[in-house]
């Protein structure tokens, strides 16, 4: 179900520096590797070429910058990132493609916008009527027709289908994956973007902060009005990302 929001927030979802390279990357189950040539792009030798790659989501700052420097409309241009990986399509070989869906959408942040839900699959296999065949191939790749109509495979729609939309077209809120039991979201209308449980509303790293001081799930759970399986969660898949 898509879900579309009037925000009251006290963050600018695209320019206010909000997580780390680390943390963003943390959230999204992602290499911090990954995570960073998409955010900053890349440079690297193969063959006797040079190769590279401009950045595909919004972060803030010059390269080396430390601390946050990632807003929350980098946070959701990951995330759709994240989905579109999960379909099993290299990101390399779309990647061009994807570096022109703001223009061919005719709109900025386009991987954090609603339209990429409701009109990306279509925009994209236009876009690749237009360009050589090994890259037309690649975006076919990620492009299935249902119902005559073009649209992106499930996988990617089961992702993108659980953004919140804000009032203006782009995501004000979305699910970190990962979890198997807990429902934990980013959300830039509460504890400015950071991670929060849905059932509670306590932050993920109050939780997590609580835990690692020594005290008992089952105490962690009582205090921010959460299940014992909802912290064991949480612990679980902050331990498999270390």
């Amino acid at each position: 179900m898509t879900i579309l929001a009037t925000e009251t927030s006290a963050i600018d979802r695209f320019t206010d520096p909000l997580y780390s390279l680390a943390e963003a990357s943390r959230y999204l189950g992602l290499s911090s590797s990954t995570f960073r040539s998409w955010a900053r792009g890349y440079e690297m030798r193969a063959n006797g070429h040079t190769v590279t790659g401009r950045p595909v989501i919004t972060a803030l700052g010059a390269p080396g910058r430390r601390g946050a420097s990632i807003p929350f409309v980098g946070l959701a241009e990951g995330y759709a990132l994240t989905a579109i990986r999960k379909s099993g399509v290299p990101l390399q070989r779309i990647r061009p493609a994807l570096e022109q869906l703001n223009k061919e959408m005719g709109i900025g942040h386009a991987l954090a916008s609603r339209r990429l839900f409701t009109d990306g699959a279509e925009v994209l296999y236009d876009y690749a009527a237009r360009v050589d065949d090994d890259e037309a191939a690649a975006v076919r790749d990620l492009v299935v027709v249902r119902q005559n109509q073009r649209v992106f495979p499930e996988v990617v729609e089961s992702y993108l289908k659980r953004i919140t939309w804000g009032s203006d077209g782009y995501a004000i809120a979305v699910p970190l994956p990962g979890f198997e039991q807990a429902d934990v979201v980013a959300d830039a209308r509460r504890g400015f973007g950071q991670p929060t449980f849905i059932h509670g509303g306590a932050r993920l790293e109050d939780v997590l902060a609580l835990f690692d001081a020594g005290e008992p799930i089952t105490a962690v759970a009582a205090e921010f009005g959460l299940t014992s399986i909802e912290v064991e969660d949480a612990i679980r898949n902050r331990d498999k990302k270390s």
